[in-house]
């Protein structure tokens, strides 16, 4: 038997194995391209900790993507409203809730919210988070204990949430941080707490395997919001300069990855932390 029959023979009996592998790729396409295409409202989307910042930018870029989103704050009710003014005002739609991401009950009311308004999650991005810096030797347990509460508890409620509500081709994106690589003085606690969103998301994607919900995490770089800023400037100095692209980080910038995670374009990647900080090593 010749060459070229052995690999006809061969090709033909890989076709008839795998029909189901040829439905299951269809499937998945077109659950991928529905979430990604239709028009108007795609859906309701949770942005925690979005009265500012990032997580302002997020809710934003996301309502003028399609999606009715739910800003979350804890404290400044003003902010969070003028983020909802400002979806409305571009015609999407928005509602504001408050909510203390480390209290569980308060997390839940935070998605029965969303449910009622805009009848289900699709887009979950876990952005809350406090950052107090500062080395062992100083830093407090008060301090200490309220960044875990927030970003490490607080995390852990909202994905636990996310993972129960978002319908199936959604996205869970958590904020984590390129100081976790970096590691420089003063950082660990902080950085151990956006450590927890790399494998927070790497473990809950492997558990939502087969539901199409893609779950990432996202490490800016320096990012110019009052989180940074409230260390003063000094906590600013030289990183434009040690920073390839040669300036501080904007909050759009961090939306449009995320906004990019949430696309259709962004589909295939899953359980990764991305890293959005204009290079810095």
């Amino acid at each position: 038997m010749s060459n070229t029959d052995n690999s006809r023979r061969s090709f033909l009996a890989m076709a008839a194995a795998v029909p189901s592998a040829f439905a299951m790729t269809s499937v998945a396409s077109a659950q991928t391209s529905d979430a990604g295409t239709r028009s108007g409202d795609k859906g309701g989307a949770v942005v925690t900790g979005s009265s500012r910042g990032i997580g302002a930018a997020t809710a934003r870029r996301l309502a003028r993507d399609g999606y009715a989103v739910t800003v979350n704050y804890l404290t400044n009710r003003d902010l969070a409203e003028a983020v909802v003014r400002d979806i409305e005002a571009a015609g999407g739609r928005a509602i504001v809730r408050q909510g203390d991401v480390a209290d569980p009950a308060a997390v839940k009311a935070l998605f029965d919210a969303n449910d009622e308004a805009f009848g289900g999650v699709d887009i979950v991005v876990n952005n809350a988070g406090i950052m107090n810096v500062g080395p062992f030797a100083q830093m407090t347990d008060e301090a200490f204990d309220r960044m875990m509460a927030t970003n490490v508890r607080g995390s852990f409620n909202v994905l636990r949430e996310a993972s129960r509500r978002v319908r199936d081709g959604g996205r869970i994106i958590s904020l984590s941080s390129s100081i976790v690589k970096m590691s420089p003085p003063g950082t660990a606690a902080y950085a151990a707490t956006k450590a927890a969103q790399e494998i927070y998301s790497n473990v809950l994607a492997k558990e939502l395997g087969g539901r199409n919900i893609s779950v990432n995490a996202i490490s800016p770089g320096a990012v110019d919001t009052q989180l940074l800023r409230q260390h003063g400037e000094e906590a600013l100095r030289g990183i434009p300069e040690a920073t390839p692209l040669r300036r501080l980080g904007q909050p759009e910038d961090i939306a449009n990855v995320i906004s990019l995670l949430c696309s259709k374009d962004g589909a295939w990647i899953d359980g990764q932390n991305v890293f959005a900080n204009g290079g810095i090593a």
